[in-house]
């Protein structure tokens, strides 16, 4: 069997991962454009710093990035998130005011530091306590996450604290995010318990027996990244393929069908100039294939031979963002943080959604008396940021950087990752749109999709999707046998 798997990022490569081993005696290609596998997943090593030019960290309470660590021997380069800086910062009106401890995202667990937090009026913090007593939502409509919080945790509670946590997470318009497809565990909450706040100091009631129970307590942090970057992952992937599995530098230009139902690609070289480059050739025959590229790219490949799939791949909008890396020697930075990083609300009219301390987040990413900050612009407060080009987008960040930050000098260096339409948006009706992209590929055994536009943005979860189109080939492979 012929398989050829589209994108080389972190779906991509799972999925040829778990296919070599499903299917040993299966032929595998991985194509990308780009002339290295990895996708946007990218560490940069200089002067003693690391920078990830895209995510830096994954979360555990998914388990299919720590798992997949563990099985590819990388279990003991996994480092948690610096335990003494584990808050978050939020701005108003241009300073930084740590997030109410025990706010998870969308609701509180202890009430006294929402009663106490600068960041909210008493009639915010007010209606916030009301929401013990709003009556619950018990059908299964979805809804917007702005019109979720708003109902049950006000508007202030929405505008200053939900909407900048959940923007730096999803870059998008909280107006048509879904809440259904994003963050369900909360209308689950609401359904159950009745109150959010109930329900949260219910769980931290349940999590705090069960520490108790287990001898060696939490394993990880909510959070973990790899000593040597999410590269190594890529690597450590990579290194488990046959050296002619991964054709870099190969741009995929057309997808067709055959009479008999296999499936042709064409392609072209996407840089003559490198060795890894391939002139063009004719069209190759695959029995199967795996789309692991941005939906709208796969929409665009097979507009021709599957349109009705192509149609609703194509629904599926995307944002962009640019992610800025500066760093600075510490002196430079005249106050002391005692959070991981901080996000802006779009009250604040800023063009930053949010930004890391990098080099305290994770102390290996920076020399001793270095600080590495990365800063994050665009998606859908400010789509045009995320291509603006660097000798604009600089200047404006730096300027709003040192307002907020007190930062003094310049940079020792900066690096720009500009990450267009990258950034899959579930907007409400998200759900059923999946659904019946699903419905038109499980009717295709020879056909699989996987990528972070379906059931989760994260590497986690772009993962499993690799897995599991990995595991409806196979399933394939043994029909055949049979």
């Amino acid at each position: 069997m012929n398989i050829a798997i589209l994108g080389a990022g972190i779906s991509g490569l799972s999925a040829a991962y778990r296919l070599a081993q499903l299917a040993p005696d299966t032929t595998i290609r991985v194509f990308d454009r780009r002339n290295r596998y990895g996708g946007v997943l990218e560490t940069l090593n200089r002067d003693g710093f690391q920078i990830e030019q895209s995510a830096d960290n994954f979360i555990t309470t998914i388990p299919w990035g720590v798992k997949l660590c563990k099985e590819l021997g990388l279990g003991e380069e996994l480092v948690q998130t610096n335990p003494s800086v584990r808050r978050t910062y939020v701005v108003r009106h241009g300073r930084l005011y740590l997030l109410p401890d025990g706010f998870l995202m969308m609701a509180p667990t202890k009430l006294l530091p929402m009663a106490t937090t600068p960041i909210l009026s008493p009639f915010g913090k007010l209606r916030a306590g009301l929401e013990l007593f709003i009556p619950a939502r018990k059908d299964d409509l979805d809804e917007s996450m702005a019109h979720f919080v708003r109902r049950r945790l006000g508007r202030e509670v929405f505008e200053r604290l939900v909407e900048p946590l959940v923007s730096g997470v999803y870059a998008a318009d909280m107006e048509k995010l879904s809440v259904l497809a994003t963050l369900p565990r909360f209308r689950e909450m609401e359904r159950d318990h009745g109150s959010l706040i109930r329900a949260m100091q219910k769980q931290l009631a349940a999590n705090r027996a069960a520490h108790l129970a287990e001898q060696s307590g939490a394993r990880y942090s909510m959070f973990v990244t790899l000593r040597n970057g999410l590269s190594s992952l890529c690597d450590a992937l990579a290194a488990k393929l046959q050296p002619e599995t991964l054709q870099t530098g190969r741009e995929i230009t057309k997808i067709g069908k055959t009479a008999e139902g296999q499936w042709t690609l064409e392609t072209k070289s996407s840089n003559s100039q490198t060795t890894s480059a391939i002139s063009p050739v004719k069209p190759e025959i695959f029995d199967a294939i795996i789309l692991a590229v941005p939906v709208h790219e796969s929409s665009r490949l097979l507009k021709d031979s599957v349109q009705e799939l192509a149609g609703k791949l194509a629904k599926v909008e995307h944002e962009g963002t640019a992610i800025a890396t500066f760093a600075f020697n510490s002196n430079q930075i005249k106050q002391t943080f005692h959070g991981m990083g901080f996000v802006v609300p779009k009250t604040e009219q800023s063009p930053i959604l949010a930004g890391s301390f990098s080099s305290l987040k994770y102390e290996h990413r920076a020399p001793k008396g270095k600080f590495l900050i990365r800063i994050f612009a665009g998606g859908s407060r400010a789509p045009e940021l995320a291509e603006l080009p660097e000798e604009q987008l600089i200047p404006l960040l730096l300027t709003e950087m040192r307002k907020i930050l007190k930062i003094n000098g310049e940079p020792l260096f900066i690096t720009i990752s500009h990450w267009s339409r990258t950034m899959p948006q579930y907007h409400i009706g998200h759900r059923e749109l999946v659904q019946e992209i699903e419905s038109l590929t499980t009717s295709d055994p020879t056909l699989a999709l996987a990528g972070n536009a379906f059931h989760g943005v994260g590497i986690p979860n772009c993962i499993q999707s690799g897995f599991l189109a990995a595991e409806k080939l196979a399933k394939l492979r043994t029909e055949q046998t049979e």
